[in-house]
């Protein structure tokens, strides 16, 4: 092997050594796949569940479990895995939001950047029209003060990017210090199941609404063994009265889920027609700004108003990103309100 060879060896090595690469690549789904991987509340809600279920089978395997053990080992394994079902739901709720806040983070800083350019160029011309004297020094400093907000609204994106993209990676159980290179959030899915099937099932899928469904069954499995003639009176009537709170509990807890999932359905649709509005005035946007380069071309634009259309166009395509990510948003909130994935990326 020739020198430079060997050279070029040793650079790939160490490129390639644990640490040399400072950056991670990630899409919104490899995302969320990692949380539910790593993620401690998930990895928590696992061992729990497992344990449950070890504990259901010695139970069923021991002969003289009563039939009350047997029923809390049963009831306990379910609840163990609607809470395992929430928490991922949970954990992509969380994930997608942070993931698509530090996305459009970097969208804003670039809308600031070009932003900031236009405003410099604003003031170069009023500095000039002042100097041709067909412009105040209040012109001038109108556009310098325009400037002036427009670098601080830049400098607060910068110092806020790496904020949220800390808070993604302490989520995802990274490193401290690592860099987050972020793909585009994808087109979200569209919302193809209905309401009242997201608002059916709430008692088997919410944890709050699996204990709750089970204190109740538990309840009236105590009024049957309550109910003969070698069980005193009065235990039957504390057995029938905590049957009754218990179905008021679940009756009051059905309610209640049914009516956010309704609110976060809504909230889906609302969202979707925020998209399309906000696809429609891009669209606006991008026939403005081909409006202006061709009127540039001839001679009845100034190169300053197609800059002006650019920067109007980047403001409206980021509008559409920040509508497509508050669908996300929705999207998983609904999830995490019916517990149903909706968002095609809880696996």
């Amino acid at each position: 092997m020739t020198m430079k060879k060997t050279a070029f060896a040793l650079l790939l090595t160490l490129a390639l050594a644990p640490g040399a690469a400072a950056q991670t690549r990630l899409s919104l789904a490899s995302a969320v796949s990692q949380a539910l991987q790593n993620g401690p509340d998930v990895a928590s809600a696992r061992a729990n569940l497992q344990k449950a279920q070890a504990n259901l089978r010695a139970v069923r395997a021991d002969p003289t479990s009563i039939i009350t053990t047997l029923t809390q080992a049963e009831q306990d394994a379910a609840a163990q895995l609607a809470a395992l079902q929430g928490g991922k739901l949970t954990a992509a709720q969380t994930v997608i939001s942070q993931y698509v806040a530090a996305y459009e983070a970097q969208g804003r800083v670039d809308l600031n950047r070009a932003q900031v350019a236009l405003n410099e160029r604003n003031v170069q011309i009023a500095r000039a029209r002042l100097e041709a004297r067909v412009a105040t020094q209040l012109d001038v400093n109108r556009a310098q003060t325009s400037l002036s907000s427009n670098r601080q609204e830049l400098a607060d994106a910068q110092a806020q990017l790496p904020v949220l993209e800390a808070q993604l990676a302490r989520t995802l159980g990274l490193p401290a210090g690592t860099n987050l290179v972020l793909a585009a959030p994808p087109t979200p899915p569209k919302l193809s199941v209905s309401l009242a099937t997201l608002q059916s099932g709430l008692d088997k899928r919410l944890p709050k609404l699996v204990q709750a469904a089970n204190g109740a069954a538990l309840a009236q499995l105590q009024v049957k063994l309550s109910n003969n003639d070698y069980t005193p009176a009065r235990t039957l009537q504390d057995a029938q009265l905590a049957l009754a709170n218990a179905q008021r509990t679940l009756n009051d807890a059905t309610r209640a889920s049914s009516t956010g999932v309704s609110d976060a359905y809504r909230a889906v649709q609302n969202a979707q027609q925020q998209v399309n509005i906000a696809r429609q005035q891009a669209t606006n946007a991008q026939t403005a700004l081909t409006q202006a380069q061709a009127r540039l071309k001839a001679g009845t634009a100034a190169a300053v108003e197609v800059q002006q259309a650019q920067v109007q166009a980047q403001q409206a395509q980021l509008g559409v990103q920040q509508a497509q990510d508050g669908l996300w948003q929705a999207l998983a909130a609904l999830g995490a309100a019916s517990g149903t994935d909706v968002t095609g990326l809880v696996k």
